[in-house]
């Protein structure tokens, strides 16, 4: 227990090697009897459930287990989670595994106690009938364990959880304060056997989401802060844990990272994201690899609006080029590092419905007043565009 550090902010995190070993103590301080764990279909035959599984057996702490979700997570698989849920009387959740495990969670925490939640507390509704944490209704959620295996979404300790719409095509992001999960565990142990592509595409993950939260206009000093914490944490440990996968202070060092970012981009994220979710609901992509391509294009689009804390954060993280152009290098020569490709066509997408994706980044909630400039939806086809093609400019 002593390399394990305690943190709470505001949800209590155990992180360090071995951290798994505290889930029954922390299970029976939570009143935790029943849980129903969720995880990914590819975590089935794993190492990290089959330590998970050892643990609760252990403890003597009954469960079940519901893996009946996609990588992108539909809302009517949610709610075949709910269902499940309250067919074994379950009173909590374990989710192990990426973010689609850690947001189906939430989902089903969610229909557990409100069948049209996933409706009522959809982004696009919060602001105008919850301008503030205090203002939603409390619903008594089941607590809520995460313990992610790859570093990346940061769901572990975010409010939110997105879900695709699979009539209309798109992602909705649903939030309420009370999905915030009770305990979060994060232990490196378990992201050992994550494979060099995945923990690339996830911890480019992790750093957009530290930049564009860093790079939203909006006010948030305590996040903006983290934020560059957070891209330091990428700088000094995502290309070690690519290329050493067993080297787990870089994946220790991840796992901060991308549990970090949730609470950064509280300010906001940006156009990155609001390519990235309509394309991943058409094209069945996987969210960070998305995000990876599409990132230096965006940088470039917004570049008259973070040159100088595109600056500031290059000084911090001691590049040789401290200005625009050097942060926009380091990523570029990161994501060639890592294995990343560099363009949209390398995964198949065209320009054929390029002027699609552009109304559809426009109305995304990424797109509204947290991208560093305002974009119109031409601005998003034409970076579209770019990237598929490879332009940067």
């Amino acid at each position: 227990m002593s390399n394990i550090h305690y943190w709470n902010y505001p949800t209590e995190i155990f992180c360090g090697a071995h951290a798994l070993a505290v889930l029954p103590q922390r299970c029976a301080a939570a009143g935790i009897r029943n849980p129903l764990i969720v995880t990914d279909p590819g975590m089935l035959n794993l190492a990290p459930l089959a330590q998970l599984r050892d643990c609760l057996d252990t403890a003597h702490i009954e469960y079940s287990i519901f893996h009946g979700f996609s990588s992108n997570p539909a809302m009517h698989e949610a709610r075949a989670g709910a269902a499940a849920f309250e067919a074994g009387d379950h009173d909590s959740l374990i989710a192990i595994g990426g973010g689609s495990a850690l947001d189906t969670a939430k989902a089903i925490a969610l229909l557990s106690r409100d069948s049209q939640g996933l409706e009522r507390f959809e982004w696009s509704q919060l602001l105008a009938h919850y301008p503030t944490l205090a203002d939603f209704p409390r619903l008594d959620l089941p607590r809520l364990i995460a313990i992610p295996t790859t570093a990346g979404t940061g769901s572990e300790l975010g409010r939110e959880a997105v879900l695709t719409d699979q009539e209309r095509g798109i992602k909705k992001v649903v939030g309420h304060p009370e999905l915030l999960a009770h305990t979060v565990i994060l232990d490196p142990v378990l992201t050992l056997g994550l494979p060099p592509a995945l923990t690339a595409a996830t911890g480019m993950d992790a750093l957009t989401h530290h930049l564009e939260a860093l790079f939203s206009p909006l006010c948030h000093p305590m996040s903006a802060g983290i934020a560059i914490e957070g891209v330091r944490l990428v700088h000094a440990n995502l290309e070690q844990a690519v290329l050493d996968g067993t080297n787990l202070a870089a994946r220790e060092g991840m796992l901060v990272a991308s549990a970090s970012a949730a609470v950064a981009f509280q300010k906001g994220l940006g156009g990155v994201h609001a390519l990235a979710h309509p394309l991943g609901a058409r094209h069945h992509l996987h969210h960070g690899l998305l995000n990876a391509v599409l990132l230096p294009y965006v940088l470039v689009a917004n570049r008259r609006a973070i040159e100088e804390p595109a600056s500031r954060l290059a000084r911090y993280l001691d590049l040789a080029d401290t200005s625009f152009d050097g942060l926009l290098d380091w990523v570029l020569q990161l994501r060639k590092t890592i294995g990343i490709v560099p363009r949209l066509a390398d995964l198949g997408l065209t320009k054929e419905d390029a002027v699609w994706v552009g109304e559809q980044a426009l109305a995304d909630i990424s797109s509204s007043d947290t991208n560093a400039m305002p974009l119109s939806a031409a601005d998003y086809t034409r970076i579209y565009c770019n990237a598929v093609d490879g332009t940067l400019n």
